[in-house]
């Protein structure tokens, strides 16, 4: 399932010891658009704690993994972020383009045959 809002909150990194190992958890608090905003309670477990670079106030997309169980007759339901991006359309990665205006001028004379095209 997906999901875009607003990261609103992070919560303090949780440690424990389980049947497994060490684990590690951190709860964030987000809040989605419209009408009537809903606040929600996400996890981030393990390495995905460290690789994400969250900033508050900032729109993000939540790839999420929804999951209930029972526990004493009563449900408990827990949200888990596998992937967090960034919900603008710029990608962090690449350069801005250059403007057209910085670009030199193409000499076109004498160019009117195919003859030095690659294919």
């Amino acid at each position: 399932m997906q999901l875009t809002a607003k990261l609103i909150e992070v919560l303090a990194i949780q440690t424990g010891q389980g049947k497994n190992g060490e684990w590690r958890k951190q709860d964030i608090i987000v809040e989605t658009d419209g009408q009537y905003p809903k606040k929600i309670c996400i996890s981030l477990w393990g390495d995905k704690i460290t690789d994400t670079n969250l900033k508050i106030g900032q729109q993000y997309r939540y790839d999420l993994d929804i999951e209930s169980r029972e526990y004493s007759g009563r449900w408990y339901t827990d949200i888990k972020a596998w992937r967090i991006e960034s919900s603008n359309n710029e990608n962090p990665y690449t350069e801005a383009p250059l403007p057209l205006s910085s670009l030199p001028p193409l000499d076109m004379e004498g160019e009117d045959d195919n003859s030095n095209l690659p294919f």
